[in-house]
């Protein structure tokens, strides 16, 4: 796909006259990095506060009574237990057990907000269309940004614009106006730090930006530190870690579905999501703590003491704040077991590495 090709964002010229340098993104234009670097910008978030573009992202409402139940044909979360103010983590699975997506899903009171990954939404709301009941309609957002302020110091960043959004718990969303600004806030994020995501009007997007950028602790960031925070965070990023050929329990997700849907396995993929944890999985998403000081990619060989293939890393890379590189990946289930020794096969040669607990790096969300 050419440059000409591209999506932008409503923050394109922003990033641009921020000296962001630009790579194609699930069919956008996106920032990898500003001029300060991937390392210096993921350690200012660890320490203050960065501010990430993922206008990119699908944003839809899911509208009429009776619009949990109908999402709960497509996910193995509880959304009919999803109070007023409050959001979920979930997935949309395949009958097969394994993955089409994972999606946040706030409760509004008079609809569902929805977020799905950019590479995956013209998949994704077609196929939760296709299971709506007659009365519920599945709107979608194209005509909103999406900005990320992540760290410590977010929380205080936000207070100066709205104490209501500072006074969020984490997992909370509100409709709020924020520095003027109508927005639909959420207390989450995608690094392991304490943040929130905010959805703007589009034609308020850089003005917004520009407000959060002038504050003294907030350094803009873009896709390279983005990914290399989730990672130390222990977090999936679809296409790599999950996709539709992952079974929610080896991908080590089971925590997703909510209670009262393993009583009832009514969701897509139930049949073989209950056989996995009944019989138990081949393999197992872990983490990997490579020896020294050379990062693993995604799609690195990993093999036994023999020698052999037994995996594939799907993300890694050098963990910033672990000061050391770190990666995830697939190993047989009986390998999986935290301090297991494997290698890895960076270059063509077998580097020592053994399994380990994640996240690499604690969570700091606010509870």
């Amino acid at each position: 796909m050419s440059e000409s090709d591209l999506k932008t964002t409503p923050l394109d010229s922003l990033h641009r006259a921020l000296g962001a340098r630009m790579v194609p993104f699930a069919g956008y234009a996106m920032p990898v990095q500003y001029p300060a670097g991937i390392m210096a910008e993921h350690l200012h978030c660890r320490a203050q506060a960065a501010l990430f573009d993922v206008s990119h992202m699908g944003q839809a409402s899911l509208i009429g009574a009776g619009a949990a139940a109908a999402l709960e044909r497509c996910v193995p979360g509880e959304m009919q237990a999803l109070k007023p103010g409050r959001q979920r983590y979930t997935l949309l699975t395949t009958e097969q057990g394994t993955i089409i997506d994972d999606l946040m899903v706030a409760n509004l009171g008079d609809r569902l907000f929805l977020v799905v990954n950019a590479s995956r939404k013209h998949i994704d709301l077609p196929h939760i269309q296709a299971a709506l009941p007659a009365g519920i309609t599945l709107e979608a957002h194209p005509d909103r940004a999406l900005l990320a302020l992540q760290g410590p110091a977010a929380a205080t960043v936000l207070a100066r614009l709205s104490s209501e959004a500072a006074a969020m718990p984490f997992m909370g969303f509100a409709a709020l106006t924020v520095g003027g600004v109508p927005c639909l806030v959420s207390r989450s994020g995608y690094t392991g730090e304490d943040g929130f995501e905010i959805s703007v009007p589009a034609d308020s997007a850089e003005a917004f930006a520009k407000s959060l950028l002038d504050q003294p602790e907030v350094m803009p960031a873009g896709l390279g530190a983005r990914d290399s925070l989730r990672l130390e965070a222990g977090l999936c990023l679809y296409g790599n870690d999950i996709d539709e050929t992952t079974n929610v329990v080896e991908a080590g997700l089971v925590w997703t579905i909510g209670k009262r849907r393993r009583t009832a396995w009514d969701f897509p993929g139930a049949g073989p999501i209950r056989d996995m944890l009944e019989n138990g999985p081949a393999r197992l998403r872990v983490g990997i703590l490579p020896e020294g000081r050379a990062p693993a990619r995604g799609g690195t060989d990993i093999t036994d003491a023999e020698g052999a293939v037994i995996g594939t890393v799907t993300s890694g890379g050098f963990g910033p704040t672990l000061g050391a590189p770190c990666a995830m990946g697939y190993v047989p289930a009986g390998l999986a077991a935290d301090g297991t020794a494997i290698s890895l096969m960076v270059r063509g040669k077998p580097l020592p590495a053994r399994t380990a607990p994640m996240p690499f790096v604690p969570h700091r969300y606010i509870r």
